[in-house]
């Protein structure tokens, strides 16, 4: 009876080995987790763009790795990290430029906001009201909801050299990445096919997919975002239009919102005397703000195939939960347990008709590696 006994308490010692080991290597590689997750969601989006590349380059991965790379230095790594070194380089005209603006005195509102129809007389008594109190007033009612934003963004900001070894991290496991893309997708396929079979591939493809759905729904929804308050900016003649679309661009893929720069524009139209402008560009500006609402989560539910509750509540609770980050993981995480439910609920899996046999793992063609990134 003494053998049981032995063979139990060496299994409980060996799988606390083994946890220690996990958590102590997670632990070492933690400062790189944010740099492995942008790239990778970088090289799943643009693994057919660079297979693409690769085949105009003559076939040589070399030179189309190293054109990738540049493109997304320039277009991603340079721009972030001059912001950075800009914003903490003007942190200290910020703060003054921002204590500045609660000593501007408001005007009276002009005579033909009252004329306005519905909204003219609240209108009217709010404009006035906010004029007695003036602009440091409206800034006690504002505190509490810019404050926490200001302590976060600043507290991101004080940390720029953190997140500049960050970008510069993201290109070069991105260079990994696309040189040995074929290698690492299937040792992952292989991992999951001894963790779950069939069930375990058809994950790893679906986690793919949703990658790319969520980036090109919240990247598309940005620009189309952007477009929509240029234009509204472009006719209500506010001035440096083509800037302050390039910030609202910023904001949108941010997920901080496109009324921060919309609605002190409205502002400042009423304030220039044109109160019919300054109307339908507020009404413009709600309403392109509202857009993300509904088109965000509609093209990554299309681009994932996954039901469009549950990407809006991986969207949504994902950038509460983590921050940018958790945009891309929530959708991830909620389509992987989605799977396992719809797996014990209705078998066989639709999404699991196609995967290996039993046998063993599935091979992984030069096609086949496209599927996580389409």
């Amino acid at each position: 009876m003494a053998k049981p006994q032995r063979d139990l308490t060496r299994t409980l010692l060996g799988v606390l080995c083994i946890g220690l080991l996990i958590v102590a290597a997670l632990w070492i590689v933690r400062p790189f987790v944010a740099a492995a997750i942008w790239a990778t969601t970088i090289v799943v989006v643009t693994w057919p763009l660079m297979l693409r590349v690769q085949a105009r380059l003559w076939n040589y991965r070399a030179l189309a790795v190293a054109s990738m790379i540049t493109v997304l230095i320039l277009l991603f790594v340079i721009p972030l990290t001059l912001a950075i070194g800009a914003i903490v380089a003007n942190a200290s005209a910020i703060v003054d430029q921002m204590r500045s603006i609660t000593s501007m005195p408001i005007p009276p509102p002009p005579q033909g906001v009252v004329q306005l129809p519905f909204i003219g007389a609240a209108l009217a008594a709010a404009w006035a009201n906010a004029s007695a109190t003036g602009v440091e007033g409206l800034a006690t009612h504002l505190v509490p909801y810019v404050g926490g934003f200001t302590a976060w963004l600043f507290a991101e900001i004080g940390s720029a050299g953190y997140l500049i070894i960050q970008l510069l991290l993201i290109p070069v496991f991105a260079a990994f990445m696309y040189q040995y893309g074929e290698r690492y997708a299937s040792t992952l396929l292989r991992f999951a096919f001894q963790l779950g079979g069939k069930q375990g591939e058809a994950l790893i493809i679906l986690a793919g997919q949703a990658i790319r759905g969520v980036a090109l729904g919240v990247g598309l929804t940005a620009v189309i975002q952007a477009a929509l308050g240029g234009i509204g900016l472009a006719l209500a003649n506010v001035p440096f239009a083509g800037l302050l679309t390039f910030v609202l661009l910023v904001l949108c893929l941010a997920q901080i919102g496109m009324l921060v720069v919309l609605i002190p524009a409205a502002i400042w139209v009423f304030w220039s005397g044109d109160p019919i402008w300054g109307t339908l560009l507020l009404i413009w500006s709600i309403a392109a703000s509202m857009l993300d609402t509904w088109l965000r989560p509609l093209l990554v539910s299309r681009s994932a195939n996954l039901p469009l509750l549950l990407i809006f509540v991986g969207v949504i609770g994902g950038f509460v939960a983590f921050g940018v980050l958790g945009i891309f993981v929530g959708p991830v995480v909620l389509a992987v347990a989605y799977t396992f439910l719809k797996t014990w609920v209705d078998k066989p899996s639709p999404l699991t008709s196609d995967a290996a046999p039993a046998s063993g793992p599935t091979s992984v063609p030069q096609a086949d590696l496209e599927v996580p990134g389409e």
